[in-house]
């Protein structure tokens, strides 16, 4: 007999966040990579890695409201079509996006700039305080460990949007559908009872 459906939809300022901080975070990647990558093309200025920290820095601002909201607004429960070993795994990669790619990310690319006595402008309005004094000796290590993180994280993201669609198309459990803007979610698909 299958079980009963549940309902996976987010509320509407959470599917903000989650849409706002996704544009943000995938349009600062992209800039950074510009950046480094076609430095000679593009960024002979730096104005590529100055947009690129105007807009990153924006992160470590939301990723506090985003937390915040959280916690006071738990995610709705996962489908039952889940085991509880995936809804586990769900549950960690979620929290392993919040603390590498919204946090440690954005904090090794301030960090990066401090150390290199560069400058962050929050949005063209104002600059961050260095988080640490200048150390020429550090800047490598800085960039190393920022780059690696970018390169890991967007491969992490990658993976939570192809995991998304695979649960819309595939799957077909609501999950995908209760995290668009502006749509109610399907129910979950129900789990067949043995």
């Amino acid at each position: 007999m299958p079980a009963d459906p549940i309902a996976t939809t987010y509320n509407p300022f959470s599917k903000f966040l989650h849409w706002t901080m996704a544009a943000i975070w995938i349009g600062a990647w992209c800039l950074g990579m510009m950046a480094v990558h076609l430095r000679d093309l593009t960024n002979t200025d730096h104005s590529v890695t100055i947009a690129h920290k105007a807009i990153a820095s924006t992160i470590l601002f939301l990723v506090v409201l985003r937390v915040a909201w959280r916690l006071t607004h738990p995610a709705p429960p996962l489908p039952d079509s889940m085991s509880p070993l995936l809804q586990r795994a769900a549950q960690l990669g979620h929290l392993g996006l919040y603390a590498v790619a919204l946090i440690a990310l954005p904090v090794s690319g301030w960090l990066m700039s401090s150390v290199a006595d560069k400058p962050i402008m929050v949005l063209w309005l104002f600059h961050l305080p260095p988080l640490v004094e200048p150390a020429k000796a550090w800047v490598e290590t800085a960039r190393l460990v920022h780059t690696t993180l970018a390169w890991t994280m967007g491969a992490v993201v990658l993976g939570h949007i192809l995991i998304a669609l695979k649960h819309h198309y595939i799957d077909r459990d609501g999950i995908l559908a209760g995290m668009l803007p502006g749509r109610a979610a399907a129910p979950a698909r129900a789990q067949l009872e043995l």
